[in-house]
């Protein structure tokens, strides 16, 4: 794929910030091994560049709701991500541990997704 190089991304990502400042998921990746971080990395650069997408990779969770679904050392990381208009705003990374999404981490990215919506 030497084409690649020149294609343009559909999306450009962006991190949630919160009010304090602070960037949850960039803080949240880089908790995480390094070869863990490049697989979610690579899984994050392939919806940036071939939205829309569907499953395996990304899974819809309601409107405006999304996750990226990558393989890790540890498990299955997601993050959750909202697209508005070209950008791809990245709200919750987490690592899953059980066949469901946790209610808690799916409240956590509504949450910022309704702060965003309110800015």
């Amino acid at each position: 794929m030497s084409g690649s190089r020149d294609k343009r991304p559909i999306l450009s990502v962006r991190f949630y910030r919160a009010a304090s400042g602070g960037e949850p998921v960039r803080e949240w990746l880089l908790g995480l091994a390094k070869d863990d971080r490049r697989a979610v990395g690579e899984d994050i650069k392939t919806a940036q560049y071939g939205w829309p997408l569907g499953m395996p990779l990304i899974r819809k969770l309601e409107p405006d709701l999304w996750e990226v679904r990558s393989h890790i050392a540890v498990g299955i990381a997601r993050v959750l991500f909202t697209v508005d208009g070209p950008i791809m705003i990245l709200l919750h990374g987490f690592v899953k541990r059980s066949q469901k999404t946790p209610a808690s981490d799916l409240k956590t990215a509504q949450q910022r997704l309704a702060d965003l919506r309110r800015e």
